[in-house]
């Protein structure tokens, strides 16, 4: 049997509440979940000194979240620790969907070459978070863990947040120039500021269940509707690392968790999917209700809002954790400027724009996959049995069939702090779009090149800088035949990229700007407002 080894983390009185005093944080993060650590560990990147403040004094239990995207694998890459995720976690891109036992459906999620990230990995969220702790402890100046330190309140002072923490040894002040939280979907400290969170709850319940299992499954997901072991409703198989498979069964609204997550009603349903012979063991199991809901605003003076604590989809998508990460790649930067006086406090209010714009499209999204998978109005149902239907025999119903869309990056299109195009282009590479990755003659990979900083990058026509100042904000100047090679002609592809073509890139990777040529002064007005400046 699998036994992950849950390692216990130590619980330190601070100095602050053996002493009585009160100190002020730059930043003090509330949550170690996968997003909470993405924060700590991406200020730390950007130099900036945080506490992070949890509860609890370990790792996940439970598989949890499981699936993790191209993006904010290539976001963890960028952090350090992306590598080991995928080393370690079930490297997929395929997936089956079903109608009883006939396959109707098959799709792929990376069907290009030439990318140094994964579509998809499959990893257990206990071995995710023990991944970023780890990396985390290689800034031991700049991150500070506070285990078994409950927030039980939250005030927004102004010019800073005031926090009151449980620990073991009683309550203590604690100050912070900005707080930010990422405790969850059902955030006590959004409870405690009274914040809506607003949205809509499915009728529906569905099991998780981790079951360890030698099988020769290929590494693909598979789903299925109205299968022949669970007849009526939808069931998923994933892969994990460990030989733990990661099933999920659809239960209907009239299903008491309870009973369902009982022996004598579970076991016989895995038996009829895996077979009576089928040897394995339970894991973790858990029951849950989709939903699909965010808060208004993600900023609220000195208190900022990301992952589930700010907006919570259904599981089928991946879209949560993954949406998450964006989220704090988003911030990261934003805020150092804002901290250091480079760029105005208002920056920060194009997060809120930004997330809340790829909130509503992954709820747009997740709500259009739950009404698939689990129809409640007879128009619905006639629809998802039209297209299963058609599917059979007719190519151009298949990819309408909506077992969840997986997780892909919103392009922030419409942000205020793009410049627009003056220029003809194709290809996808708009402003507010993620970069796309492409080899590198030396073996490296265009996104190692890119990120946390501003980049001016430029084909062939070499301008001779190889850095500009705007106003105290740096921007490298990387020239594609010169400080790197296009290995195989991929990235003047993806960039639909001639002599003397130049992008401003973002430091969390998104485009900014482009144009045929390279000119100091649009550089300069691009990145004045990108930062708000203009």
């Amino acid at each position: 049997m699998h036994t992950y080894a849950f390692e216990q983390f130590e619980y330190i009185q601070t100095e602050e509440q053996k002493t009585g005093t009160v100190k002020r944080h730059p930043v003090v993060v509330v949550g170690a979940g996968p997003i909470g650590l993405t924060a700590a560990l991406d200020f730390a990147h950007q130099g900036i000194p945080t506490v992070i403040c949890d509860d609890n004094n370990q790792v996940s239990y439970g598989s949890r979240a499981v699936c993790y995207a191209k993006r904010p694998l290539e976001i963890w890459d960028r952090l350090g620790c992306g590598e080991r995720m995928i080393d370690k976690g079930v490297v997929w891109k395929l997936g089956k969907v079903f109608r009883e036992n006939e396959l109707v459906f098959e799709f792929d999620l990376l069907p290009e070459d030439d990318h140094k990230i994964p579509a998809f990995i499959n990893l257990q969220q206990y071995y995710l978070e023990e991944y970023l702790i780890d990396r985390c402890r290689a800034f031991p100046d700049l991150i500070e863990f506070r285990w078994k330190s409950k927030v039980i309140s939250v005030h927004d002072e102004g010019d800073h947040a005031t926090l009151q923490v449980e620990t073991p040894d009683g309550v203590y002040k604690v100050e912070a120039d900005w707080l930010v939280v990422c405790d969850g979907a059902n955030s006590p400290v959004r409870t405690m500021l009274g914040l809506p969170f607003t949205g809509q709850f499915f009728q529906d319940r569905f099991q998780i269940t981790d079951v360890i299992m030698k099988a020769d499954f290929p590494p693909e997901r598979w789903f299925w509707f109205d299968p022949p072991f669970h007849p009526g409703q939808s069931a998923l198989l994933h892969m994990q690392p460990d030989d733990v498979w990661r099933i999920d069964f659809q239960l209907g609204w009239e299903a008491d968790p309870e009973v369902e997550k009982s022996p004598e009603v579970l076991m016989p349903r895995l038996k009829a999917m895996l077979g009576e012979d089928a040897d394995f063991e339970l894991e973790w199991q858990s029951v849950y209700q989709f939903a699909c809901r965010r808060m208004d605003s993600f900023r609220h003076g000195r208190i900022l809002f990301a992952g589930d604590a700010a907006h919570q989809v259904s599981p089928f998508g991946a879209r949560g954790a993954n949406t998450g990460v964006q989220d704090v790649d988003n911030l990261a930067w934003k805020l150092k400027l804002v901290m250091d006086g480079t760029a105005p406090d208002r920056l920060l209010d194009s997060y809120d724009e930004e997330r809340v714009f790829a909130a509503d499209d992954n709820l747009k999204n997740s709500t259009r996959a739950t009404d698939f998978i689990t129809p409640k109005s007879e128009v619905s149902h006639a629809f998802r049995d039209a297209v299963l239907d058609l599917a059979r025999d007719h190519a151009f119903a298949r990819p309408i069939i909506n077992s969840g869309r997986l997780s892909t990056p919103t392009p922030y299109a419409h942000s205020s702090l793009n410049t627009p195009d003056a220029d003809p282009f194709a290809g996808t590479m708009a402003p507010g779009t993620n970069a796309t990755d492409a080899p590198l003659a030396d073996g490296d990979w265009l996104l190692n090149r890119l990120g946390g900083r501003f980049v001016a990058l430029t084909h062939e026509a070499d301008p001779g800088v190889s850095t500009l100042d705007v106003d105290g904000i740096p921007v490298d100047v990387l020239v594609v035949g010169k400080d790197l090679t296009d290995a195989k002609g991929v990235l003047a592809a993806r960039y639909d990229m001639q002599p003397g073509t130049t992008y401003l890139i973002r430091p969390d990777q998104h485009v900014a700007a482009r144009w045929r040529n390279f000119d100091a002064d649009r550089i300069a007005a691009a990145v004045n407002r990108a930062t708000c400046r203009a």
